[in-house]
């Protein structure tokens, strides 16, 4: 294989072995280079990447923007937001993104009357465009399998700077069964466009980390909206029969998952 800056590596250059790694990862592997650096189209790719990786973390949740009026005014969405007041404390003080302002607080509180079955969230996190793309798809897959399940489910609502610990509020706010936030991960130069779901069984200010369950990577090159459904009400259902959630719980997936594989 050629080293000269002018060279492009082709399916040809390359052994079947390395072949089939390069079709199974978005990573750059075997890109080539051109002496000790990357080749140019390399170097503009990950520059590329990079800078849809700024974008998505600096990029403020506007719902109708993000989403679609359409969208937001079927599924009734309304809009809180947590007590960092602005992009830039939310990134400064992640402690500020776990709780929601006062005004914030009291709708939810006159909005929800009874406990549900299962609440869903959506926050912004670190990729609006996660939750752009991914949760128009995901949302309704999820409404329909916890009514087909016989599960009563809560108002979906949207968390502006939203941090994973804000869960613990909506437990204590709302008191659902299971707590579900869908939000945006932090994007890396593979994708900005990643979204997580976060879980938890009633879940309390005495809750940490160790008491969620996480489903990550939903995105076009990871889990399908239609995988991440299946899983999250699966682990979901889960979490009723155990009546807990968190290290203690692992996931049962007799589905046959993904691509292919």
């Amino acid at each position: 294989m050629s080293d000269a800056p002018g060279d492009s590596i082709v399916s040809s250059d390359l052994t079947e072995f390395v072949r089939k790694i390069r079709e199974r990862t978005p990573a750059r592997i075997m890109a080539g280079r051109a002496g000790s650096s990357y080749r140019t189209p390399t170097q503009m790719q990950l520059r590329e990447a990079h800078a849809a990786a700024r974008d998505a973390v600096r990029a403020e949740l506007e719902p109708a923007a993000a989403l679609g009026s359409a969208f937001v005014d079927e599924w009734h969405l309304f809009e809180t937001r947590t007590q960092a007041r602005s992009k830039d404390e939310y990134l400064l003080r992640p402690d500020l993104g776990r709780h929601f302002d006062d005004r914030s607080r009291s709708e939810i509180q006159t909005l929800y009357s009874a406990a549900c079955d299962l609440q869903i969230a959506i926050g912004d996190g670190l990729s609006v465009p996660a939750v752009a793309i991914q949760v128009p798809a995901l949302l309704p897959l999820l409404s329909e399998g916890a009514q087909a399940r016989g599960w009563t489910l809560g108002r979906t609502f949207l968390i502006r700077h939203c941090r994973v610990g804000i869960l613990n509020e909506i437990g204590e706010i709302l008191a659902p069964r299971v707590a579900i936030l869908l939000i945006g991960e932090r994007p890396g130069l593979a994708t900005a466009e990643s979204l997580s779901a976060y879980m938890a069984y009633r879940p309390g200010k005495q809750h940490t980390d160790a008491d969620r369950n996480l489903i990550s990577n939903i995105h076009s090159r990871g889990i399908s909206p239609a995988d991440a459904a299946k899983r999250i009400l699966s682990l979901a259902a889960q979490m009723m029969k155990a009546e807990g959630s968190g290290v203690g719980l692992k996931e049962e997936t007799p589905f046959t998952l993904g691509r292919g594989e």
